[in-house]
């Protein structure tokens, strides 16, 4: 981890997000710019084929603080999302997808939880689904809701939105969790809550405003199938011990 610390990191986990991109980061901007203290932003570039990474460069007049990551190769969104909480400096760190779905707005409420004592805060579709401005198909929603209760029955999480791309971190307490995990691809998010679980760490999930994207990278028939053997992945290396105990909790 870098050792420069600041208040706030958000990481952006982007594959080939040219055209979305600038409008998120001029978005990030404004509300940066609304904050106290020191924030930082990290692109990390999961080995995009258009000029993502150079999108992200020139905002460093309005972002001085942004940092891009280049994973080399595409390696999936958990291992985005694992390579900039790693390398993030911020007290909190929030992850959030490239294209806003959920207003950047709404990290507030994350924020306020994690300041009332909780380690991990995570944005939420389902709590109140009259929050949603744009739905997914009803084939999609389906879909997301026998995912969770699968997820609920074999991991036994509590949560019924595991997959919403908005979470907040207290970096060093949760630090453990993105060292041991594995998943590297959509199915990580469960895998992050039950490490959270796992070493003791307080969660709670959180009502959000969210519109789903039409430019989704989501492909429900490949990444359905792998996100379903992934939480049976997580669960054997639970059995395993794969995930050790940290000695702070």
């Amino acid at each position: 981890m870098n050792s420069a610390r600041c208040d706030l990191s958000i990481v952006i986990p982007s594959y080939n997000e040219e055209l979305r991109l600038p409008a998120t980061l001029e978005r990030l901007a404004e509300y940066l710019s609304t904050l106290g203290g020191q924030s930082e932003v990290l692109v990390v570039d999961d080995g995009s084929t258009d000029g993502t990474a150079a999108v992200a460069e020139s905002f460093r007049g309005r972002i001085p603080e942004i940092r891009v990551l280049s994973n080399g190769t595409n390696r999936g969104k958990g291992y985005s999302v694992r390579h900039g909480m790693l390398e993030a400096r911020g007290d909190v760190v929030l992850f959030t997808d490239a294209d806003l779905s959920a207003p950047i707005e709404e990290a507030d409420k994350l924020f306020g939880a994690l300041k009332n004592g909780y380690d991990v805060a995570i944005g939420s579709r389902a709590m109140d689904r009259s929050l949603i401005s744009t739905h997914e198909s009803l084939f999609r929603e389906f879909a997301g809701i026998i995912f969770n209760k699968i997820v609920r029955t074999i991991l036994r999480l509590p949560f019924v939105d595991t997959q919403c791309g908005f979470k907040a971190f207290r970096r060093e307490r949760c630090h453990i969790i993105f060292e041991q995990q594995r998943i590297e691809g959509f199915g990580f998010d469960p895998e992050l809550l039950y490490l959270a679980r796992h070493h003791g760490l307080k969660s709670i999930e959180i009502p959000v405003r969210w519109g789903h994207s039409p430019a989704t990278k989501v492909s429900m028939l490949r990444d359905s199938v792998t996100m379903f053997v992934d939480i049976f992945v997580i669960r054997w290396n639970a059995l395993r011990g794969r995930y050790g105990r940290s000695k702070r909790h």
